[in-house]
């Protein structure tokens, strides 16, 4: 009997691969019948802290599976964004043909279908497909707050580093963790609401190499000119480097939010930092983080966010504003 007409989904394929990670503080299970796609996984998730928020870790289920779809893109042609949709409870995304996530928040589960031809652009089948389905399975399951924003911190107390694309978070993010700052997350960092802590993935920080003059050191500056050279949607080129291979704290456990600073783009005069009232932080918020606004937790967030101390940290030298940010956790 012919295999493919027996079972034209696959359904029989047996997962002989599994891995567990910890992401964002939940549990993840994740089954797959290809090397390639589990060593996906290992890059985007494995080795990272093993975070725990309140009470009992949430479990979840992933599974991974390559579709048979392999025509390449046009040569110097990158995939397509990912489309996104949702209906009947399940959320979805999508890369051209062959590659797509289906993600189920009321039973914690996802399936990742990942084509040989997006398979060859790493980069973006692990950060525009793979880490897409973790962080928002577990953001969603845990009622977690998505924000755009890195976070540092020092004795188990975090700093929110929000601004636009080209602020210098990433710039000032790993300033900070070679200073001997905790490192939590470069742009993404998810807060939850009954414990007032903050989680987030610390893999990988992208710096563009205008920023190299910027680091302390030549040794760092080697490090980072050897990491890949990815090119983002926008068109700007950056250095991935990857966190878990270079010497500093990533953050153990999540960080008590202690403080936001919204970085600027304006040069520092007199004092860089600059407190900033309740009104003004919460238009700013609203303003710059439309995706977290429109969630339903967020009315609950502002609460949260209004009784934390919040400054704009205006251009300075990176070992200035590391300073800043350690007299803020003091």
């Amino acid at each position: 009997m012919n295999i493919a007409a027996s079972d034209p989904f696959g359904e029989r394929a047996q997962a002989q691969l599994r891995a567990r990670f910890s992401v964002l503080g939940g549990d993840f299970t994740v089954v797959s019948s290809d090397r390639a796609l589990l060593d996906l996984a290992l890059e985007a998730f494995g080795g990272l802290p093993r975070h725990r928020l309140e009470g009992k870790s949430h479990r979840f289920t992933v599974r991974l599976v390559r579709t048979a779809h392999s025509k390449p893109w046009q040569r110097g042609d990158v995939p397509p964004p990912p489309a996104l949709c949702a209906g009947s409870g399940l959320l979805g995304a999508s890369i051209g043909a062959g590659s797509f996530a289906v993600i189920d928040v009321a039973a914690s589960r996802a399936l990742i279908c990942v084509s040989g031809a997006l398979l060859r652009h790493r980069y973006y089948a692990r950060y525009e497909l793979m880490e897409l389905t973790f962080l928002t399975l577990a953001a969603r399951a845990q009622s977690l707050v998505p924000l755009h924003a890195g976070c540092v911190g020092a004795d188990g107390n975090g700093v929110l580093l929000m601004g636009a694309s080209g602020s210098g978070k990433s710039t000032l993010a790993l300033r900070a963790f070679t200073d001997g700052m905790q490192l939590l997350s470069e742009d993404s960092a998810f807060v939850a609401l009954d414990s007032r802590r903050v989680t987030g993935v610390s893999n990988y920080l992208h710096i563009g190499p205008q920023a190299l003059r910027l680091l302390p050191s030549q040794a760092l500056r080697r490090i980072v000119e050897r990491s890949p050279l990815i090119e983002r949607r926008s068109g700007a080129r950056k250095f991935e480097v990857d966190l878990r291979q270079l010497d500093g704290k990533l953050a153990r456990t999540p960080l008590r939010l202690a403080a936001t600073v919204f970085l600027s783009r304006k040069p520092a005069r007199r004092e860089p930092l600059r407190a900033l009232g309740r009104d003004a932080l919460l238009a700013r918020l609203r303003r710059e983080q439309p995706y977290a606004s429109a969630r339903p937790n967020w009315a609950a967030f502002e609460k949260l966010i209004a009784n934390v101390r919040a400054y704009e940290l205006r251009r300075t030298d990176p070992e200035a504003a590391v300073r800043q940010l350690r007299l803020l956790l003091r």
